[in-house]
Order: C-alpha cells, then structure tokens, then sequence
C-alpha cells in the first residue's frame, strides 16, 4: 500500500488531496494526518491563507508508554518523518501525557476554528 501511495504521489503530488476535496465546500476543514511537505504546499495553494497546520508532538517516553515500538522501515520512512523539519506549523500541540496541559491547547485551536465559522 505505502509502494503504491508513493507511486501515485511522485505521479501527481496532489492526488490524495484532491481526492479529500473534491465536491465539497467547507468553512473550515480539518484535514488528519497529512505527512508530507507535498500535501502542505498543495493545500496551501489550493486555500491560500485560510490554511491553518497542526502538529501534534509527543516525547518518544510517552509514546511508548502508549504501547508504541519502534519499527524500522516504517517509523523512519517517509510517511513518517516527511514533515519532522518543516518548522513552520501554526499550531503546535504538546502531548506528552499531561491531560489538562493538552486540553488547554486544543482550547485554543477550538476558539480558533470557531471564530471562522
């Protein structure tokens, strides 16, 4: 599935956006889980300065307190580290386990999302 991803992105670095889109129209759009710098510069073409990114952080302690394990081959591919340099996130989330300090932050996005609406 990765192979035939990448195939269709290095074809056409839009196809997967594109297809999220297509036919519909929102205030806002709240698009997960992009993972690489294509699909940021295509929304950003596409929307322009209502574009908003989020990344959502957490230490490597946490994540394995979650249950995650490294596996190679996939946790430092592409489709996992596309984005790990890009540095110019509007919003950046913290998620290293402390429950109010992660509800603070989303309150804000929240506010943000609601005052375009």
């Amino acid at each position: 599935m990765i192979i035939w991803g990448e195939e269709k992105r290095q074809a056409d670095p839009g196809f997967f956006c594109r297809k999220v889109v297509v036919g519909v129209s929102q205030p806002v759009w709240l698009v997960s889980d992009t993972r690489r710098m294509s699909d940021i510069q295509w929304f950003r073409e596409a929307y322009g300065a209502v574009t908003q990114t989020v990344c959502v952080v957490a230490s490597e302690q946490s994540r394995q307190q979650r249950g995650w394990v490294f596996t190679p081959g996939v946790d430092d591919g592409e489709s996992e580290c596309g984005l790990d340099n890009f540095g110019d996130f509007d919003w950046v989330i913290e998620n290293h386990g402390d429950p109010q300090r992660l509800e603070e932050q989303l309150e804000k996005l929240i506010e943000f999302v609601r005052s375009k609406l």
